[in-house]
């Protein structure tokens, strides 16, 4: 027995070496590396590297609800709103030899219902938009972006409309001049389509048709950001075209209108962190659009409770009789004032004035005065998330009578609302 236990014991152990050696020379399949996600520190929190790639991407965005009561005019008009909307914002950033390469994504989806937010009663409308969408490389900047015209460095915080350029997108193409210590310049073709304000017809009281575009707007600035805030000077120039004008004297030609703006926005640690002033000044000679953020609407443009009539920021007047044609003048100042009462509540109280010569109502030219005064509230019990409540109250003063000889009267109206916003 100890003979054929030995036996055993000895086959079993050569085979095992004979299938050890075996195994030895059988390729090993190595695992693949793993590929982790890195964070990009550079350009601040939220972004990680592309694997496999010097790109950092940061995706974001927000949820915003709003609910707004406009005051009615009649019986038919709602006097509530509901919108809801929500926005994908994808930021990527790669550094090169010739200075930083980023393109940007800002994706909007926007349903909102009633007179307040949609001018109709009993309206619900939903609209997807491409909000922005722009590369820009060292100093070049081509897409959809925030117009040059406006200064989106404004310390501003209020959710309502006010008269001056409200940081509007429009596409265009650009180049920024950097000269260091916060100093730069820009010069930007911007689309002058979305800076249309109609012309309108004397007779008719009804706009006329534009000609095509031939030309851009040509917008400039000269801007400074530091510690202490931001301040901007800009200019624009803005082509008039009309396509028919009706009457047998009509000789209507090409015109140009041009709009000037300063901004100023100072931070105020004095009074509390995070506590800013701004102020924005506009003049327009036939480009009112910027004096009201282009076409980016206006949920008080006008109040449902303006008895008098919609008041039309036209690019100008033509009479078919006669031929001539007037540009729109006009002014607008505005302006606000952000405090932190606690790191977690914080309030606004911001206004506007608007002088114009020219304005429709009830088929009437003539001139007005508009101003618009509003305070909010807003409470961040955590990170990115905002709960507000504002109002804001308008005056509009219709100089001139109406087609029937009445004279018109002067106007008021206030909307409020509230919000619930998340940002991520």
């Amino acid at each position: 027995m100890k003979l054929v236990k030995s036996l055993l014991l000895g086959s079993v152990a050569g085979l095992a070496a004979v299938a050890g050696a075996q195994a030895a020379d059988l390729p090993v399949a190595k695992a693949a590396p793993v590929e982790y996600v890195r964070v990009c520190s550079t350009y601040g929190a939220g972004f990680f590297y592309i694997p496999g790639t010097e790109t950092c991407l940061r995706v974001g965005g927000r949820v915003r609800a709003d609910y707004l009561y406009g005051e009615p005019i009649d019986r038919a008009q709602d006097a509530i709103g509901f919108r809801a909307r929500g926005r994908l914002n994808i930021d990527t950033r790669t550094a090169t030899a010739y200075g930083l390469l980023r393109a940007y994504i800002r994706y909007e989806i926007t349903r909102s219902s009633g007179t307040p937010f949609n001018g109709g009663a009993g309206t619900v409308g939903t609209s997807p938009d491409i909000a922005q969408a722009f590369v820009q490389f060292g100093g070049l900047t081509a897409g959809r972006v925030t117009s040059f015209f406006s200064n989106g460095d404004l310390p501003t915080d209020h959710m309502g409309t006010l008269r001056f350029d409200d940081a509007p997108e429009v596409n265009l193409l650009a180049y920024t001049f950097s000269f260091g210590n916060g100093f730069s310049a820009s010069i930007s073709l911007e689309d002058g389509i979305e800076r249309r304000s109609g012309i309108v017809n004397l007779a008719t009281g009804l706009p006329e048709t534009y000609g095509g575009q031939r030309v851009p707007d040509v917008v400039g600035n000269f801007k400074y950001t530091g510690t202490w805030g931001t301040a901007q000077l800009s200019g624009a120039v803005h082509q008039i075209r009309t396509n028919t004008v009706a009457g047998p004297n009509a000789d209507f030609d090409t015109e140009y209108g041009f709009a000037i703006s300063g901004t100023v926005g100072v931070n105020l640690p004095m009074l509390g962190a995070g506590d800013a002033l701004w102020f924005a000044a506009t003049y327009a000679d036939g480009a009112p659009a910027y004096l009201n953020g282009g076409l980016a609407g206006s949920v008080i443009s006008p109040f449902a409770a303006f008895e008098n009539g919609g008041v039309i920021l036209a690019d100008g007047t033509v009479d078919p009789v006669t031929g001539n044609f007037e540009k729109t003048r006009a002014w607008a100042i505005a302006g606000g004032l952000r405090h932190y009462w606690t790191p977690q509540v914080r309030s606004n109280i911001f206004g506007s004035y608007l002088d114009s010569d020219s304005r429709l109502a009830f088929n009437t030219a003539g001139d007005f005065r508009e101003y618009r005064l509003g305070a909010n509230v807003f409470w961040q019990p955590v990170s990115g998330l905002d709960l507000g409540v504002e109002v804001i109250y308008a005056n509009v003063d219709l100089r001139g009578t109406t087609a029937l000889g009445f004279p018109l009267r002067e106007s008021t109206g206030w909307e409020g609302r509230l919000r619930v916003q998340r940002d991520f």
